[in-house]
């Protein structure tokens, strides 16, 4: 009777974290909305003009403005989700909690593949079209190159793992920057905004292509949250428990793939949003994906939002920074204090 008193508390104690995690960030992501909404440039608006604007018509120029920011609001809300999710996902199918998008090199994969597609168009094949296919290949080109090194020798180490994400992500840097030297001006700024990010040049007709592929990605993701869970206690106790665990990791791995693709393919490499918000809420709410993936998707809508509102409120200073300086800023720091903490507990 006692240990199931004492499951039934630890049960309850889940949800109630749980629930306290969710209403924080449903006033996070309220508050991270207005924020961005409320900015524009060097204007500053009101919650009246925000909430008039939004719902009432408003004023015709603050009207124009809210419309503008909304747009990216959006747009961030399912990037941001995206990039957290996947990370999530990285993060338990490598059973490393320094795997992300961005640091096994997908990020810098699929902006390559879009530099490619910018600076060699084909004149009978529209841009919105090569840019996200280039980056999707390329994005899945080097999840497969940095899984296939990382396996050398047997099981996926941590080390090798972290160190050929690194190895590719600088080489296809090395390369968009060679891309970048050699583009014409007209395409030269088009390249540049890859490797910094910005929520600001996406169109209503490409969001309405990206989101999709963003939902659907992280529902497939989602209905292997159970699978998840098992992969991390190893592969043997998985297929113990029933899970083929190949199938699941390249399922999983080809799925978060195209996400990132679609997400980065519009709006840049935005780094370390993948690494920073799974692992705050591991941290808070332990290490069950039912609860971190949907959670993470919430959680880095909101980080998107907070450090869009930041990169902006320099404007008035030096001009609206590329939002992936702000994550990085942020995530740098936090990748550093994980080597370490990873450090103390294995001994390299």
């Amino acid at each position: 009777m006692a240990p199931l008193i004492f499951g039934e508390k630890m049960a309850m104690s889940k949800r109630s974290k749980v629930f306290w995690a969710l209403a924080i960030l449903a006033i996070i992501i309220v508050v991270a909305i207005y924020l961005d909404l409320s900015i524009y440039g060097t204007a500053r608006l009101s919650p009246a003009e925000v909430w008039n604007a939004l719902f009432d018509g408003g004023t015709g120029g603050v009207h124009t403005i809210v419309n503008q920011s909304l747009k990216r609001v959006i747009i961030g809300l399912f990037i941001g989700a995206a990039l957290a999710v996947c990370g999530a996902v990285m993060q338990a199918v490598f059973r490393n909690p320094l795997a992300s998008p961005y640091l096994l090199g997908l990020s810098s994969g699929a902006s390559l593949g879009a530099a490619i597609a910018i600076l060699f168009s084909v004149p009978f094949i529209p841009l919105g079209l090569t840019q996200p296919l280039l980056a999707f290949v390329f994005c899945l080109m080097t999840m497969f190159i940095v899984y296939t090194i990382s396996k050398i020798g047997g099981d996926v180490r941590t080390e090798t793992l972290i160190l050929a994400g690194v190895a590719i992500s600088s080489l296809f840097s090395a390369v968009v920057s060679f891309l970048t030297y050699v583009a014409p001006s007209d395409k030269m700024g088009d390249i540049v905004f890859w490797t910094m990010g910005s929520l600001s040049r996406i169109e209503w007709d490409e969001m309405a292509f990206v989101i999709p592929i963003i939902v659907a990605g992280i529902l497939l993701m989602m209905t292997q949250m159970k699978n998840l869970n098992a992969m991390m206690l190893g592969d043997a106790h998985a297929m113990d428990l029933g899970v083929d665990v190949r199938k699941v990791r390249l399922f999983l791995l080809i799925v978060s793939s195209l996400v990132v693709a679609a997400a980065v393919a519009f709006v840049g490499a935005i780094g370390f949003v993948g690494l920073v918000i799974p692992h705050i809420f591991r941290l808070l709410l332990g290490p069950d994906n039912r609860y971190i993936l949907p959670i993470s998707a919430i959680g880095g809508g909101a980080f998107i939002l907070l450090c869009d509102f930041l990169s902006r409120s320099f404007a008035s200073y030096a001009g609206v920074l590329p939002i992936g300086v702000v994550t990085s800023i942020i995530g740098a720091p936090f990748f550093v204090y994980l080597l370490c903490r990873k450090k103390t507990e294995v001994g390299w």
